[in-house]
């Protein structure tokens, strides 16, 4: 039997059943087929049968991610790379991680700072009336909470807190207004700087504890007044005077139970223009506080509106004030208010009032003198006191003149009458140097706005003469300049030798260094001394050469800052210091053992400048002599000031915007046209 089938190879494939041929006939069969088939091509499938199976394919060269097709080789690469690097990364952490190492914490503030810090301190001890629970001055409780209403006197029954003045319990509204003027002028120039010490806060608290009694001292809801709470306590002791009183006591402020008299007055220009400046610049410092920033610019206006119609010194007709805080005159505070009032509100009636040249030369500010350029509580009166003796000394002298040459010569009345008219020229001559005003903080104030606003016409005549003068009592600040001696330790002698100098010299510095950066905001590399030309660094340099004094590099090694560095004054003059709080009440007498002791204070005055050396370096550490040792308001003050403008990095710089946040845009008005032209 035979079965046909389908030859593999393309033909018929006949099989039989019984094959009886050898096995060499069939392998030759085979080769004969072998041969056939391989004659012509095979396709896929045979090549498989034929094959059997398949060898392994050759691995791929690329790599398909879907999206993209990569060489085999940098896709190995790059996934090795990245295993490794996340391998090495956290090996780095761990180690990191684990292993112990020196932390860098902020690098330690500077002088500045430490000192600017404890400055501060001094106004939460000079407070009056129920103290915040924060105040942080352990030794001092409430005190005088009955001041207004213990004076039947005044109409003012609530003059409850504020500062008190010096190293006793009085409270001066003009010497405190200045304080609160130059605080809030260096939080509005140097918020940034009072935020990175951690002190922002606290000024401003301090600010406002001085301006909330401010406003109590005048009716500051009417838009008019006829009176002003100047003063709330008495210091004279002239004549002998046993009268319990603010100067003859030496009391702690907490145990004070004598009277305490209300000064008012009625015709005040110099305060109340002093008051509004406070008021205007503090109004600033709390614009983010609506309601109480225009509480603030409401009363500014009022007590300014009052010092301009109600003209007369605060100080006039020896009153107490006159004794302590004489004002020489209101002219300069005019300006100083107005300028004040101009960049609280806007109101260019405020501008044109304080660059107006007549007032400009009511106040002094173009005459020279030795005084020229010293900024003080009262601008005028760093030399006033001294300057009207001599002028009365003087006097005196000519006319015992007169008297010897009539009792040697005979009577002859036109010596007499010429040496009589000699001794008025004099007078007329010294007055005129006591008259001479330290208008620098104006000047400085109004360069401001021509730096970085230029108002144009009508102010640039004499805003450009402002800020020339300001570049003159720059130069007078130079050492290479003859205006003012130094002693030998380098101090600035402002007050030309005579006793606290201190106050002068940190104002100063203040307005140097805030000079210095102005200039630096404005682009400006430095000003001109006559043919010379000075850099910016020269101003700060000074600057810091005198807050450097006063910090204990000085002939005596001495800090003049309580609490600063391991050397300062131990016997402060200040009642509430130099009284131990051992729950025992001294009475009025009482405390002049404390007075009168050698010992130091049992409290310490925590960043209370005192009034400083004499001309030759010298310091008494005495506390019974106020010329050493008292401090007050404004001269801590000023401290304050000059201590913020050089702490911390100098680049921080001043704020340029702040103090014009209520000045709308200034589109300078253009000058009048020419008269028309006549043939």
């Amino acid at each position: 039997m035979s079965m046909y089938g389908r030859d593999p190879w393309g033909g018929p494939l006949e099989i039989n059943a019984a094959d009886s041929a050898t096995d060499d006939d069939r392998s030759r069969n085979l080769q004969d087929l072998d041969r056939a088939a391989l004659s012509r091509p095979l396709d896929e499938t045979q090549q498989s049968w034929l094959l059997g199976p398949s060898e392994q394919k050759k691995k791929k060269k690329y790599v398909d991610l879907g999206c993209i097709i990569v060489s085999r080789k940098i896709f190995v690469w790059t996934v090795g790379t990245l295993v490794v690097s996340a391998v090495l990364a956290g090996l780095i952490t761990l180690i990191v991680k684990t292993v112990p190492r020196h932390h860098h914490g902020k690098p330690p503030p500077d002088n500045y700072t430490i000192a600017l810090h404890k400055a501060l301190m001094f106004f939460n001890a000079q407070r009056s009336g129920k103290l915040p629970k924060h105040n942080n001055v352990s030794w001092r409780g409430n005190s005088c909470l009955r001041d207004g209403k213990s004076d039947p006197g005044t109409t003012m029954k609530d003059l409850v807190g504020g500062y008190y003045d010096a190293g006793d319990a009085i409270k001066f509204n003009f010497p405190a207004s200045f304080a609160m003027t130059m605080l809030s002028w260096s939080v509005i120039e140097y918020s940034a700087k009072y935020e990175a010490a951690g002190e922002l806060n606290h000024v401003k608290e301090i600010i406002k504890w001085g301006t909330d009694y401010l406003l109590k001292t005048f009716n500051n809801s009417a838009d008019t007044i006829d009176k002003i709470a100047a003063q709330v306590g008495v210091g004279d002791t002239s004549g002998g005077s046993t009268t319990p009183n603010d100067h003859y006591c030496w009391m702690r402020p907490e145990d004070i139970d004598y009277p305490r008299p209300v000064y008012e007055c009625h015709s005040c220009s110099d305060l109340a223009a002093e008051m509004a400046a406070a008021l205007a610049a503090a109004s600033i410092v709390f614009k983010d506080n609506k309601a109480y920033s225009q509480k603030l610019v409401h009363g500014a206006r009022t007590v300014f509106q009052f010092a301009r119609d109600q003209r007369g010194r605060y100080s006039a007709g020896g009153s107490d004030p006159a004794l302590f805080y004489n004002s020489s005159s209101y002219w300069d505070e005019f300006v100083w208010g107005g300028a004040w009032l101009y960049y609280a509100t806007g109101n260019s009636s405020y501008l044109q009032l304080a660059t107006h040249p007549k007032l400009a030369k009511h106040a002094g500010a173009f005459w020279g003198g030795p005084d020229y350029g010293v900024l003080s509580w009262d601008n005028k009166l760093a030399g006033a006191q001294v300057t009207l003796c001599c002028c009365l000394l003087l006097l005196y002298l000519l006319l015992l003149s007169a008297l010897f040459g009539y009792l040697m010569q005979g009577f002859s009345g036109k010596i007499f009458l010429r040496t009589c008219i000699l001794g008025l020229v004099y007078v007329v001559c010294s007055y005129m140097i006591f008259k001479c005003t330290s208008f620098k903080a104006v000047k400085v104030l109004l360069s401001r706005l021509r730096l970085f606003l230029s108002p144009g016409y009508p102010y640039e005549e004499i805003l450009r003469t402002f800020h020339n003068q300001t570049s003159i009592v720059m130069c007078s600040f130079l050492p290479v300049f003859t205006s003012f001696n130094r002693t030998k330790g380098g101090l600035i002698q402002l007050n030309h030798g005579r006793p606290q100098p201190l106050q002068y010299v940190v104002n100063a510095a203040f307005l140097a260094a805030l000079y210095s950066d102005y200039l630096d905001a404005a682009d400006t590399p430095g000003w001109y001394c006559g043919p010379n030309f000075y850099s910016t660094d020269v101003l700060r340099e000074f600057a810091k050469t005198q807050m450097d004094y006063i910090l204990g590099k000085n002939p005596r090694k001495m800090s003049y800052v309580v609490g600063f560095g391991n050397h300062y004054p131990k016997h402060v003059h200040h009642r509430g210091a130099s009284i131990p709080k051992n729950k025992i009440r001294y009475n009025c007498k009482g405390g002049w053992k404390w007075r009168d002791s050698k010992k130091p204070n049992p409290n310490t005055l925590v960043g209370a400048m005192v009034a400083g050396p004499d001309k030759h370096d010298g310091f008494h550490d005495v506390r019974t002599n106020y010329n050493y040792t008292e401090p007050t308001l404004a001269g801590n003050a000023g401290l304050v000031a000059a201590l913020v403008a050089l702490s911390g990095d100098k680049s921080t710089g001043i704020d340029k915007n702040t103090i014009f946040s209520a000045v709308p845009p200034m589109f300078p008005t253009p000058p009048p046209p020419p008269a028309p032209w006549k043939p």
